[in-house]
């Protein structure tokens, strides 16, 4: 079992702690972003799983996906009331992570599924489900408890292929820069090349001072649009990140 297949278990498990302190007269409350509701945001992730799960199966049957299929599941998540996202998300994601782990090694070896142009193997498909999980709980366990972090585990998990996001999220500002990082709890250390239509991160090690120290959960809050000025840091310099909000706004 690979890494982020252990942390994606992990954060399935916490999602279901969070739902499970939820009051349902708050499924309907705004979750972060403020345009969805915490419903929403488990009805989107719980979509997902089933849309993650069937895509997953049909490549490893080697069968061609209905095209129809996203749009259905859509629609009928969508006609479901706020408890029944809620609850049906909880079931539909621990069915997808049983999917995944229940995949034997052969089959996680010869693993690859298109999207689009990109082509992700076993530990990117888990990687793209990890990101998007860990990130939506956070959108509605901040709702309820303002001090609320990644753990370390996944903010590391995330870091390793956090360039997928970067590159296809990140909004050039016409500067010319280089920005260096470095992050705590992992220590790991990142420029951001900024370039006049281009952003880029690049995993190197610095020696002595750097522009921007900063937690490696933090981090990947602010990559992910995540890290406005209620929810980061004191100790992390408030002009590099508010630069960098301008880079990463968020999806």
């Amino acid at each position: 079992m690979s890494d982020r297949l252990k942390v994606l278990r992990d954060s399935v498990s916490h999602l279901g702690v969070v739902a499970s302190e939820i009051d349902a007269k708050d499924y309907t409350a705004s979750a972060y972003p403020s345009e969805w509701t915490i419903a929403d945001t488990f009805s989107h992730l719980g979509s997902g799983a089933v849309i993650g799960e069937r895509r997953f199966e049909d490549t490893i049957a080697q069968r061609e996906s209905d095209p129809t299929f996203n749009t259905s599941v859509w629609d009928e998540w969508n006609a479901k009331d706020p408890a029944a996202q809620v609850t049906d998300c909880l079931v539909s994601d621990a069915a997808f992570l049983s999917s995944l782990e229940g995949a034997t090694e052969e089959q996680r070896r010869a693993f690859q599924m298109m999207m689009g142009p990109i082509a992700f193997d076993f530990d990117g498909l888990v990687g793209l489900r990890l990101g998007e999980h860990v990130l939506h709980t956070w959108d509605v366990e901040v709702s309820f408890s303002p001090q609320a972090t990644l753990s370390n585990d996944a903010a590391n998990a995330i870091l390793d292929s956090i360039q997928f996001v970067v590159v296809r999220t990140g909004k050039p500002t016409g500067e010319t820069r280089n920005v260096t990082v470095r992050t705590s709890e992992p220590v790991r250390d990142f420029t951001v090349v900024l370039g006049v239509d281009s952003v880029d991160l690049v995993e190197t090690q610095h020696e002595g001072a750097v522009d921007l120290e900063i937690p490696g959960e933090a981090f990947v809050r602010l990559i992910y649009g995540r890290l406005d000025t209620e929810h980061t840091p004191d100790s992390v310099d408030g002009d590099v990140v508010n630069d960098l909000r301008r880079v990463f706004p968020g999806f």
